[in-house]
């Protein structure tokens, strides 16, 4: 018999995630620190871009293709493959819309809809190939991008997600809308990416002076 198994201890309940959240301006800054003179460096920071504006996860991101970028009346859909199957469609926004427009325009993968949205480069030359990214990829050029721009590596795609429903409803979104665009079942998996919290408690800190 296992004499601790009887033992009942504290219930854990976490009311945050783990994943850590950019701090004001450092999306900006990060996405403003990419060289965008070469197709490489236009697709990274589109990618980028995408997670900032649209909060999705890195797997669905790297399986977009050109096709799942189009136009529904005046603005531009994306349309992401989720968990179990599922899609989901979010309109684009403005400014998420200029970043692709020029990648696709420059790279010439607007004339391609059955090629991936991302491709993968062709070693240093700057050039794209038409081998989509996988995961590590992505994560792996996010590692070096933040590198560049001087900013913290401790940062992982998750934390745009947990940046941008935190900016979403600091801008008044209502929780089922950040739910609905995060594609959670459980509104209680949004407010794990909630970070107001945090930025209160930092406040309250700061209050202390000696």
């Amino acid at each position: 018999m296992n004499p601790a198994r009887e033992v009942k201890t504290e219930r854990f309940s976490r009311t945050e995630g783990k994943t850590p959240a950019f701090v004001e301006g450092e999306v900006q800054k990060l996405l403003g620190a990419v060289d965008t003179s070469t197709h490489t460096g236009l697709r990274d920071r589109a990618l980028l871009g995408v997670l900032a504006y649209t909060f999705a996860r890195i797997g669905a991101v790297v399986n977009l293709k050109v096709e799942d970028y189009y136009p529904s009346g005046k603005r531009f859909l994306l349309r992401f493959k989720e968990k179990g199957g599922k899609e989901k469609e979010l309109p684009v926004h403005h400014k998420l819309e200029e970043l692709l427009d020029q990648y696709l325009k420059a790279s010439g993968l607007e004339k391609e809809p059955g090629s991936p949205l991302f491709p993968a480069s062709i070693g240093k030359t700057g050039k794209l190939s038409r081998r989509p990214l996988v995961r590590t990829d992505a994560a792996d050029m996010l590692k070096r991008r933040l590198k560049q721009a001087g900013l913290p590596a401790h940062y992982s795609p998750h934390s745009f997600r947990a940046t941008g429903i935190t900016n979403f409803l600091e801008n008044d979104g209502t929780l089922e809308a950040a739910q609905r665009i995060a594609g959670h079942a459980d509104s209680r998996t949004t407010k794990l990416y909630d970070r107001r919290g945090q930025k209160v408690l930092l406040e309250d800190m700061e209050r202390i002076r000696y």
